[in-house]
């Protein structure tokens, strides 16, 4: 394995969504991340979550395949699990176990709502953990619903981000202490932390607790997507005054425009004509019109041209590994490079390699095989 973090050992508990982002992206830059799974499974080209992983495929209802994952975690510098509270416990391997095993672990512990709180053992996806937070109150039309930003805000956001954030935390301070400790992970608190500005420009009155009336919400007229003629779309994101001025010029707007820019009681009128104006042109004309300015437009793009687009194609952002395309490793480090990702490989595939290095015998591993223990 190539990359910054080449020589260190991660668990990771199979699971969904931003766990196994998690270890993909420790995985891209060389960190050994083995998949606890809970059955075999032939090799999927598309579970880009799985690139870069070994994985054993390991009954944890049987005390044998217990021992295993206790002996793989006594070996790692790192477990990340995603699992509702308690579930750990349950398998016997919670903190308190593993921590008396491997006082130098770094146990990550991501989930929606934290370990304690009226919540803590309920479910949720992303939209419920980010409706708890303010962000998504202040997402999408007004008189419309919020609006799902994807899955992107606080699963991978709050969860995956605050996920690695702490990793890097303990393992910098274990450094010193030698010691491991528990991180508690909770996506919905994830996402308020990530929200300093929008808190500041709340307490300072430039924020409207109304949905789409504020800059960043849609409502600014030279902060928005505008459909062109040929049904596509622009992003507009000229903020500063500099770069507003170019927008004007370069669109043909109105030069009066320039002193108004932030009067938010014009902001519904000047939007729609903005609107009839951006569709005048196809998207792609506009791209062209905009080329090489500081007027911060960018044409939304649709999944089959991302590859082509200048910028993407110069820096490498998408790869192909065989016919599935991927984001690229990042970030970008000059002296310690990550590899090129390759096919993820089969769940349980590396069943022998990783009991061998455990110091399971041939036998053992056969044994194991014939009563149940590997899945």
């Amino acid at each position: 394995m190539s990359g910054a973090l080449s020589g260190l050992k991660v668990v990771e508990m199979a699971g969904l969504g931003p766990c196994p982002l998690a270890g993909q992206l420790l995985a891209d830059h060389g960190a050994d991340v083995v998949v606890i799974d809970r059955a075999s499974r032939k090799p999927d080209p598309r579970d880009v979550n799985h690139r870069g992983k070994r994985s054993v495929a390991v009954n944890l209802k049987s005390e044998a395949g217990v021992e295993v994952a206790r002996k793989l975690i006594a070996q790692a510098d790192v477990l990340i699990e995603g699992f509702r509270p308690g579930v750990m416990e349950k398998l016997g391997l919670g903190p308190e176990e593993c921590l008396t095993l491997n006082p130098r672990l770094i146990y990550g512990r991501m989930t929606g709502w934290g370990q304690e709180g009226p919540l803590a053992h309920t479910a949720g996806h992303d939209l419920n953990y980010l409706s708890i937070t303010g962000a998504l109150h202040a997402m999408g039309r007004k008189g419309e619903p919020p609006v799902p930003p994807l899955n992107l805000a606080a699963d991978y956001g709050g969860g995956t981000m605050f996920l690695l954030f702490g990793v890097l935390m303990a393992l910098y301070e274990r450094s010193s202490s030698g010691k491991g400790q528990v991180l508690d992970v909770a996506m919905s608190e994830g996402v308020p932390a990530m929200m300093g500005l929008l808190h500041s420009m709340l307490a300072q009155g430039f924020w409207s607790p109304q949905r789409d009336s504020n800059m960043l919400d849609g409502a600014a007229p030279y902060y928005r997507c505008y459909e062109t003629k040929d049904g596509k779309f622009l992003s507009v994101g000229a903020i500063e005054p500099q770069f507003y001025a170019e927008l004007v010029q370069l669109a043909g707007l109105s030069e009066a425009d320039r002193s108004t820019q932030n009067d938010r009681s014009i902001w519904p009128d000047r939007a729609e004509a903005y609107a009839a104006l951006f569709r005048t042109k196809t998207r792609d004309e506009w791209v062209k019109i905009f080329d090489g300015s500081d007027a911060c437009v960018a044409p939304v793009l649709g999944w089959d041209e991302l590859e082509d687009h200048p910028q993407n194609a110069a820096r490498g952002t998408f790869l192909r590994v065989g016919d599935v395309m991927q984001a690229a490793p990042a970030p970008r480090m000059d002296r310690t490079p990550a590899g090129r990702p390759t096919a993820p490989g089969a769940r349980g595939e590396d069943n022998t390699a990783v009991l061998s290095e455990l110091g399971y015998s041939a036998e053992d591993i056969a044994a194991f095989a014939d009563g149940g223990v590997l899945t």
